[in-house]
């Protein structure tokens, strides 16, 4: 983990925004970032790398919402720079999720 994923992880962890949710977890053959099991929600953090990855990532999340996940993609730079704006994001994507 890296520690603008270690930034976010200390607003996830111990269900601050109303769920729980383990980083670094094996969900079929992909690794997540975070995963908050219980709303079948994945969090990845998208460095520039991800810029020149578009189509694998695109055929990942494919593949993880036929397992039944929903994948939210956070930018790097808005971790980094803006984690109120992280948060936000976060929470927009478990109320998305939850139907509301």
């Amino acid at each position: 983990m890296n520690g603008v994923e270690a930034a976010l992880w200390r607003q996830l962890s111990g269900s601050m925004l109303g769920v729980a949710f383990r980083r670094q977890v094996v969900v079929g053959e992909f690794i997540a970032d975070f995963l908050a099991p219980s709303v079948k929600v994945i969090l990845e953090v998208d460095g520039r790398c991800h810029a020149s990855r578009v189509r694998s990532d695109v055929r990942r999340d494919k593949r993880l919402a036929r397992l039944g996940f929903r994948v939210f993609r956070l930018p790097h730079e808005v971790v980094l720079k803006n984690m109120p704006a992280a948060v936000s994001l976060v929470r927009e994507a478990l109320a998305e999720r939850r139907g509301g």
